[in-house]
């Protein structure tokens, strides 16, 4: 039987799962066998929030966010990129656990006229998911996985066309809504309790599944031929897509990135063996960019917050404090209900799965290459408008400062910087200038919030620009000083196939993958 390490919804118990251990033979009388899509589909939209919590921290890890903290050693395989099919391995059965919810959802919901907001709502969360996986893994099973014991040991498909597919089935996804919403004869309405991100407002989740389009054809651009470049009306993400299925200060019921980096339910240290990056904090203290209002709403004693650089040990680097060096000052105690700003928040915080900033920053890039039409410098503003606003909210919504105070802040932001063409677009005047603006305020709005974005981003545009010159310093990049890589950035490309994939799937997983040559099929 799956694990499930979600807080169940208020008034919804969850009486069964939607799959079991092939081998497992003890069954309890007690227990249900089946459930239904209106049960399971809250499960699979939490567990993707669970899920996620996982691909930041890897991201974050490979140097952009964070390093060692003082006082611990041992990083290993995370330090010098030398990655064996153990490391961050629990990426690719957690997200598939949760394609198997999903694929559950879709199957019962199938041929139920009633059930098409359910099913619309799976496929959609279904691309979001194998997404993440291609860009983490490349060729991966696609149009034979999820068949249980009918198919056990799956293909794996060219990525480069699970991505055109999955704009396919995104497109429609959008055209049943649309279709559902114009009947006369109305499919069951989705309740707030089934939908922890939207509310079952099924509008913004066509907005959602337009983004995830975009994403995805901005991303695979040049790679991948998509054969619908047209975009629903109903327009892209103009507001966070956010995960709360009712997160308290309670075991196993905590915000994931909260209980992993922050506090546990009982008010003890999460894990402390991080901190901050030179290369992250350089765009906020003034060594590459001044920002000084998303520094205070981010980092413990801003802007004296201590850095490190991947790769470096020693205990002359300060320890980390009681909870987190990505909590502000003003809030430290684990044992209260979190109030703070910032990427964790608190306990009961929401788990971002799309922010709106994220969005803005795809549109830019998505106009400056003619997929969509528009202004990028407007999308570029909007972006970093977003990204401030995101931060300054609090764990319940609300922002810790009125929306004029947000407007100085960035207004702040803008005049200090003026003469960077990183955030005064209108010095970016080449193609390949707005693209690394764009990337590069991309980068420092995911900063903890969705990091394996901005390492997917890294890897296909080389910004932020890094200098791979022997001895750069921590404020130069943000490879790691023990990195055994021979690119010459000095990273890795990817992480390996988990090695159930050579014991179990062993003819189709592909052969000979290196952490320094393999690369995902949209990086350079």
């Amino acid at each position: 039987m799956k694990k499930i390490n979600i807080l169940l919804l208020s008034g919804l118990v969850i009486w069964g799962t939607s799959c079991k251990k092939f081998l497992d033979i003890n069954q309890n009388p007690n227990d249900a066998t089946s459930s239904t899509p209106q049960l399971i589909l809250p499960q699979a939209i939490t567990g993707t929030a669970s899920q996620l919590n996982g691909y930041n921290s890897m991201g974050a890890q490979f140097g952009l966010y964070m390093a060692n903290a003082g006082g611990y050693g041992a990083f290993g395989e995370t330090v010098t990129y030398e990655f064996s099919s153990g490391y961050n391995s629990g990426r690719w059965p957690g997200m598939y656990d949760v394609l198997e919810d999903l694929q559950t959802v879709i199957d019962g919901s199938a041929t139920d006229e009633s059930l098409k907001f359910f099913n619309a709502i799976a496929r959609i969360m279904k691309a979001h998911a194998f997404q993440k996986l291609v860009d983490a893994y490349n060729s991966i099973p696609y149009s034979e996985a999820l068949q249980g014991q009918k198919k056990l040991q799956p293909k794996y498909d060219d990525p480069a066309v699970i991505y055109a597919d999955l704009a396919k089935e995104l497109d429609k996804a959008i055209a049943d809504i649309n279709a559902a919403q114009a009947a006369t004869v109305k499919p069951v309405a989705v309740k707030p309790t089934q939908d922890p991100m939207f509310g079952g407002d099924m509008n913004l989740w066509k907005k959602f599944a337009n983004t995830l389009k975009l994403r995805i054809m901005v991303t695979g651009n040049g790679k991948a031929t998509f054969s619908n470049k047209n975009f629903d009306p109903a327009g892209f993400l103009t507001t966070d897509a956010l995960v709360n299925p009712g997160y308290v200060r309670d075991v196993n019921k905590q915000n994931p990135k909260w209980q992993t980096w922050g506090f546990s339910s009982t008010g003890s240290d999460g894990n402390k063996a991080w901190m901050p990056s030179t290369f992250i904090l350089a765009f906020y203290t003034g060594a590459k960019l001044k920002d000084a209002g998303r520094g205070r709403a981010i980092y413990y004693k801003y802007p004296n917050t201590p850095t490190n650089r991947l790769g470096l040990e020693g205990s002359s680097i300060e320890s980390s404090p009681s909870g987190s060096f990505w909590l502000p000052s003003d809030n430290r105690d684990g044992k209260t209900a979190g109030s703070a700003t910032g990427v964790l928040k608190g306990p009961e915080a929401s788990m971002p799965i799309l922010t709106a900033a994220e969005s803005d920053f795809i549109q830019a890039e998505a106009i400056e290459k003619g997929i969509i039409t528009g202004s990028s410098s407007d999308a570029f503003s909007a972006g970093i408008n977003a990204s401030f606003k995101y931060l300054y909210q609090l764990p319940d919504g609300t922002s810790a400062i009125s929306s004029d105070s947000i407007s100085t802040l960035v207004a702040k932001y803008l005049d200090d910087n003026s003469t960077s063409p990183l955030v005064n677009f209108s010095l970016a005047t080449s193609p390949a200038q707005k693209l690394e603006a764009i990337i590069t305020q991309k980068f420092i709005a995911l900063n903890m919030i969705n990091s394996e974005e901005a390492w997917n981003d890294y890897r296909r545009t080389h910004y932020p620009t890094l200098n791979n010159a022997n001895g750069a310093t921590g404020t130069q990049t943000f490879a790691s000083s023990q990195s055994k890589s021979t690119r010459a950035d000095h990273l890795p490309t990817r992480i390996l196939y988990p090695g159930t994939e050579g014991a179990y799937n062993s003819t189709n997983v592909p052969k000979g993958i290196s952490p320094f040559t393999s690369l995902i099929f949209w990086a350079q």
